[in-house]
């Protein structure tokens, strides 16, 4: 489905010349300014920035041509904090590193190069060991690729697909492993896209623990990136 057209145009991406230094650029797939879709933040204005490489290989992941990192290009963390600006400037209130995975690079620089200009929220599977300064993390874990458990301590809110049964009972123990981290995020649960079973799941769940919120994917829903 076509996006609505209040949403801004993509800001125009720029390749890195070969003069960066590795640390400098980072393999982008795409940024845009639209609308945050899922969990606490949904509906607010916000632009992303979705980086390349994935080693999780989940099934029902929806950016599949974000894994192979080398088909995209590097982009210099300089030229990714001027277009934050811009998006800030016309209305985006926070910056989200999404992927593939991110944390499979060092988030330190994009971060450094990020920082003022609005708050910075990353959405993870943790995975890979945690790099920079974050105002707001989203941990997304999978059954097959459990997560570290500094992003378990560190995640502001757990979110878990369901697309089966087992998957609730995931969900509840990184619930667990997270309160031993003497942490306590906001969960939710958010039923795969186009799985009428998860769905119900989910909703079932979530009836029945009020701990619990759903989580749905509004911008596919309206249309939006």
């Amino acid at each position: 489905m076509a996006p609505l057209s209040f949403q801004h145009q993509p800001i125009p991406t720029l390749k890195a010349s070969g003069n960066e230094a590795p640390l400098s650029t980072l393999p982008v797939v795409e940024t845009f300014h639209s609308l945050q879709g899922e969990g606490l933040h949904s509906g607010r204005s916000a632009f992303f920035l979705r980086l390349a490489g994935c080693t999780v290989g989940c099934p029902w992941c929806d950016t599949k041509h974000s894994w192979p990192e080398a088909q995209h290009p590097r982009l210099a963390v300089a030229e990714l904090a001027r277009q934050a600006q811009q998006a800030r400037d016309h209305g985006a209130a926070f910056v989200v590193v999404t992927g593939g995975e991110p944390l499979q690079h060092n988030l330190a620089p994009l971060c450094e190069a990020l920082s003022g200009v609005a708050p910075l929220h990353l959405e993870t599977s943790g995975v890979d060991p945690l790099s920079g300064h974050f105002d707001w993390i989203t941990l997304s874990p999978k059954r097959h690729r459990p997560p570290q458990p500094e992003l378990l301590a560190a995640c502001h809110e757990l979110k878990v697909v369901v697309a089966e049964p087992a998957d609730l009972a995931f969900a509840e123990t990184m619930v667990a492993e997270a309160s031993r981290e003497l942490n306590r995020p906001h969960l939710l649960l958010q039923p795969a896209w186009d799985n009428p079973h998860g769905l119900a799941q989910a909703i079932a769940y979530v009836q029945a623990h009020p701990a619990w919120r759903l989580s749905l994917q509004s911008h596919k829903w309206l249309g939006v990136r």
